[in-house]
């Protein structure tokens, strides 16, 4: 008897739907699963938005140490300081040392503009103290020139030079039209005013109000 393949029985229809079945079933979950995957990763980035109380209490922190700070510098601001935070106090006076070089003349004006004038060296010990600095900064521009009358060497507060122990050896030369004076560790040398050197200018120390 031959044996031909038949119509399809209820059973055949019935594996057929349930195969259907699985896949819409399968489909489902994975799009449940995405879904889920992106519900977790919303409320996580919403939960990162809300500070934990740590962090809450790490702010105040902040916040306090900020308001410490503002109370000292307040209370800095009200200290004596008779000079600025940049220059340097000797003996009732303020100097300040430039960190970048100028001419003579240039040097001059920077003084002036601050109320201050290129230093005018008036005791021994002064002169030691800038000298002693000059290690440090390197040589300046000072407030001595013969520029009005050459071998006249006077001050810019139009006082005449007394005192010679401090020019170097076989200085003030005039080799080349030297007419300003600068400063070093060493002593005095004269020097041309066209010159780019450092300089150092000098007022009197603020009195503390009381």
């Amino acid at each position: 008897m031959w044996q031909g393949q038949g119509p399809a029985g209820p059973l055949d229809f019935l594996s057929s739907g349930c195969q259907d079945c699985h896949r819409s079933i399968t489909i489902l979950q994975l799009i449940s699963l995405v879904l889920l995957a992106a519900l977790l990763v919303a409320v996580l980035v919403k939960g990162s938005d809300v500070p934990t109380s740590q962090e809450q209490q790490q702010e105040q922190v902040k916040q306090r140490i900020h308001q410490e700070l503002d109370h000292l510098k307040d209370g800095l601001d009200r200290l004596c300081r008779p000079c600025a935070w940049d220059w340097t106090l000797f003996q009732g006076n303020c100097y300040f040392f430039s960190t970048f070089q100028q001419n003579w003349k240039e040097s001059v004006t920077a003084c002036r503009e601050v109320g201050a004038q290129l230093v005018v060296i008036k005791s021994h010990e002064e002169q030691s103290f800038l000298q002693q600095t000059s290690q440090r900064t390197g040589n300046a521009w000072m407030g001595l020139s013969d520029i009005k009358q050459e071998g006249k060497w006077m001050w810019l507060d139009d006082t005449p030079l007394k005192w010679s122990q401090y020019w170097l050896k076989g200085e003030p030369n005039n080799m080349l039209n030297e007419d300003c004076a600068e400063i070093s560790s060493t002593g005095w040398n004269d020097n041309t005013c066209s010159l780019e050197k450092f300089w150092i200018c000098k007022k009197a120390a603020s009195p503390c109000s009381r």
